[in-house]
């Protein structure tokens, strides 16, 4: 698809329904973590997220510049032109948004961001209110972190933007302005009344080598009153714990993400439902 400003973006839509599910992947991520799978025994082989969701709804997905292709060896993606790093979140909802009408795609749509595509879902639930269906966090990202760790957040910060990849190197590599970010979230309007859910890992993060322990430590300790706060941004918050998975649920747990954002299809569909649960998903314990 062709953007605005003339650059080029890459986007893989499937199925039929309404509205439409958009599939935000974290920083760095491209599009290809939504196809793909690592279950792990005795869990069995499913479909991965991507074509899981298509088989009974439409949904989107897209490669963000300088983000990583997992290929082998992993390299930047080359399906979508390249920009000035770092970005800005804003700038980011914003090419989303043209994503999406490029791409032919009318809303309100259903949101789904992992990690820091939360940050992105969200700030686009606020700045595009009635093109928004619904929204589903996958182990997300929220501006509560930085209060959360403290003095502990710019070291973490800089390990988001620079997490010991092979391919950071490359100057197209993406970053993003993290602080900038936290802010623009924070004081930006209310969320819309839409039905949400949120899933949270229950496995540690995995860390290249040399991550300090120190560091990972609290930012484990803080993740789980980040997801609460997640929860607390609607009523009726459905918060489904994905057991035995680490931050990647998708490739975890693709049912289980595939079945939540049914649900939250359903619910945007009908309207929201009441009662708010902890649910843990069925599979090994935790590591």
């Amino acid at each position: 698809m062709t953007l605005p400003d003339g650059r080029m973006i890459y986007v893989d839509c499937r199925g039929h329904g309404s509205p439409t599910v958009v599939l935000e992947s974290g920083i760095h991520d491209s599009s290809d973590v939504w196809s793909l799978t690592e279950t792990r025994p005795p869990v069995p082989a499913s479909p991965a997220t991507l074509p899981g969701i298509a088989r009974a709804a439409r949904v989107c997905t897209y490669d963000r510049p300088g983000t990583i292709r997992y290929t082998t060896p992993p390299t930047l993606t080359d399906r979508s032109s390249p920009v000035a790093m770092p970005r800005s979140l804003p700038a980011l909802v914003t090419e989303l948004d043209q994503t999406l009408t490029a791409a032919g795609e009318k809303g309100p749509y259903l949101l789904v961001g992992h990690s820091f595509g939360g940050m992105i879902i969200r700030l686009y639930a606020q700045t595009h209110p009635e093109r928004t269906a619904g929204l589903v966090f996958v182990d997300a990202f929220g501006p509560e972190i930085r209060d959360g760790l403290g003095a502990d957040w710019p070291p973490y910060g800089r390990l988001v933007n620079r997490p010991g990849v092979p391919v950071e190197r490359d100057p197209g590599f993406e970053t993003i302005d993290l602080d900038g970010a936290m802010t623009a979230v924070a004081k930006g309007p209310r969320l819309p009344p839409v039905p949400m859910a949120v899933i949270s890992k229950t496995a540690p993060f995995e860390v290249a080598p040399g991550t300090s322990h120190t560091l990972m430590k609290a930012v484990e300790a803080a993740w789980p009153r980040l997801q609460d706060s997640l929860v607390a941004l609607g009523p009726n918050t459905p918060h489904v714990l994905a057991t035995g998975s680490d931050h990647y649920v998708q490739l975890h747990d693709p049912d289980l993400v595939t079945a939540t954002v049914d649900l939250a299809l359903n619910r945007a569909r009908q309207g929201p439902t009441a009662g708010s649960e902890t649910t843990p998903a069925p599979g090994p314990p935790a590591r």
